[in-house]
């Protein structure tokens, strides 16, 4: 059966994560912060992903915007930063994210070959409202789908849920594309074709499921997408 509907996560595979710190690291007045941004970018994005692991199972749920400022908080303290202007700074910039250079390209690719796009994101509505618009992508979306209809982050299955209940299409329909190898991995075991976007070039994670393919970036998608 031929992929009818392309979905992505948000955060790291769309969304540059580490461009608020970068960007604001630039900032007149910030060498503190130039000197230490890509470990508090690091520090950040990985507590960002434990918190919402630790709230799935322990059944404590809220929204990604909470743990976007907790992961932040632990960010900060970790780098010696007691900075309440660049906290704020660093939680602005986080709803403008930059896009990756070749997801326009790709998701207008998609649209024109009549693939269903969306993404499905751990993200809070507001906060991926806030990211697609900031990068303009809304035309080449047809939706975005996220957890707080669900009450749980991934990998939980009624996340994924979500896609066939959207589009009404079946599991192996759907080419499910991601930058966390954890997240590529549980959609694989769900019955989606999918992708890890390994840009960082890491080993593969050690899960009872593996992506299916792994790119450096997402150029090559809609050649993937068409032959499948």
């Amino acid at each position: 059966m031929p992929i009818t509907t392309c979905i992505f996560d948000a955060y790291g595979t769309l969304f540059d994560v580490s461009a608020a710190a970068r960007e604001a690291a630039a900032e007149p007045n910030r060498a503190k912060f130039a000197a230490v941004w890509p470990r508090v970018a690091q520090d950040w994005r990985l507590k960002q992903l434990q918190y919402t692991w630790l709230r799935a199972i322990s059944d404590a749920h809220t929204d990604f915007w909470e743990v976007t400022q907790d992961g932040l908080d632990w960010a900060m303290e970790n780098n010696d930063l007691a900075d309440d202007e660049l906290r704020a700074r660093l939680l602005q910039l986080y709803w403008e994210l930059s896009a990756y250079p070749e997801v326009p390209t790709m998701l207008a690719t998609l649209k024109e070959a009549g693939l269903s796009t969306a993404i499905l994101s751990n993200g809070s509505a507001d906060m991926l409202a806030g990211a697609v618009d900031s990068a303009k992508l809304g035309d080449v979306l047809d939706d975005t789908l996220s957890v707080d209809s669900v009450g749980v982050f991934k990998p939980h299955k009624s996340v994924y849920d979500l896609v066939g209940k959207r589009f009404g299409c079946e599991p192996k329909e759907v080419l499910f594309v991601s930058s966390n190898g954890w997240d590529a991995a549980g959609a694989a075991g769900y019955g989606f074709q999918t992708v890890w976007v390994n840009r960082a070039n890491e080993p593969v994670d050690r899960l009872p499921w593996r992506p299916h393919h792994i790119m450096k970036d997402l150029s090559a998608i809609p050649d993937l997408a068409n032959s499948l």
